[in-house]
């Protein structure tokens, strides 16, 4: 293990669990997967979550601590038990999941510790998955009033059936200064707030005025991926590969966008270098594969974590 690589602070809000696959369980949860990547990548990074008092939850721990992921903001509940989810792959390894509720991360709370990493981050990342609870919207409206003006607030849109009310979309959206989502959640919004049917790309140009964006990430599978800013809009084709299952490629290509975009490198860098970090974690089984050093070196910086 090395210490932060990069000069940017990250605090990623929402849940940790444990993804239960038919032949056994991986650490999950969007945010902590993105942050897990954040940490590989060389940032600084704090997940605020909670576990259980259980022993899912001091394994989960266990693992942060394996890979000198911080657990300072992970909160241990002595009524509510560790998050889980049921994952199906279909064909291809494609996941269906069913999300466990009334859980330890559905009752986020701020911290004076919380606080004051807040106060000194770059980035705040979060996804709507964890808007599902009243506890956590206002604790995360805490958190965005507490970081300082300067602070990039990155929604990772994640619509988890049955857990997409409009208006907990509709808050997540508007806390946004970049948004990743899929091709399906595309459809989904274009379709829940009626706007136009048009191209991809009208549709991503659209979206990003209307919520004045400053980044709106579009993944679409082994397809590639959409990257629109202000001034420039750029498709990437995708990298086939051998697909193990695709849980947490979508995490890692928030991630290295992420991190490239506070780097101030191209957009078609940017996507090339998250397609790469993707597809491979496609390869491997669940959403927190160590990276192997050989594809580090391609982001131009030695990672945090990676293989021999």
């Amino acid at each position: 293990m090395t210490d932060s690589l990069l000069p940017f602070k990250i605090l990623s809000f929402g849940e940790i669990l444990w993804d239960v696959f038919p032949n056994g369980k991986k650490p999950g949860g969007a945010p902590a997967n993105f942050a897990y990547h954040c940490k590989q990548l060389g940032a600084d990074v704090r997940l605020l979550s909670q576990v259980g008092q259980d022993e899912h939850g001091q394994e989960l721990l266990d693992f942060c601590n394996s890979i000198g992921l911080s657990t300072a903001l992970i909160g241990v509940s002595a009524t509510k038990p560790t998050g889980t989810v049921l994952v199906r792959l279909r064909n291809g390894g494609q996941p269906d999941y069913t999300i466990t509720q009334d859980v330890a991360w559905d009752f986020l709370k701020t911290t004076p510790e919380s606080l004051q990493w807040v106060s000194e981050t770059d980035v705040v990342a979060f996804g709507s998955l964890a808007a599902r609870s009243e506890q956590n919207r206002r604790t995360l409206q805490d958190i965005l009033h507490t970081a300082p003006p300067s602070v990039i607030r990155v929604l990772d849109l994640n619509l988890r059936e049955p857990f997409c009310e409009r208006k907990n979309i509709e808050f997540v959206l508007s806390c946004a200064d970049i948004l990743k989502l899929n091709d399906d959640e595309l459809s989904r919004i274009t379709e829940m707030f009626r706007f136009p049917q048009d191209s991809v790309e009208k549709q991503l140009q659209k979206l990003r005025e209307f919520y004045q964006f400053r980044l709106v990430i579009l993944t679409c599978g082994a397809n590639g991926n959409w990257l629109t800013a202000n001034s420039e809009q750029i498709f990437t084709h995708g990298i086939r590969v051998d697909v193990a299952d695709t849980v947490g490629a979508g995490d890692a290509f928030t991630a290295a966008s992420v991190l490239g975009f506070l780097s101030q490198k191209t957009l078609p860098v940017v996507g090339r270098q998250a397609n790469e970090l993707a597809a491979y974690v496609c390869t491997q089984h669940g959403g927190t594969p160590i990276i192997p050093k050989k594809l580090s070196n391609c982001f131009g910086i030695c990672a945090a974590i990676t293989d021999k």
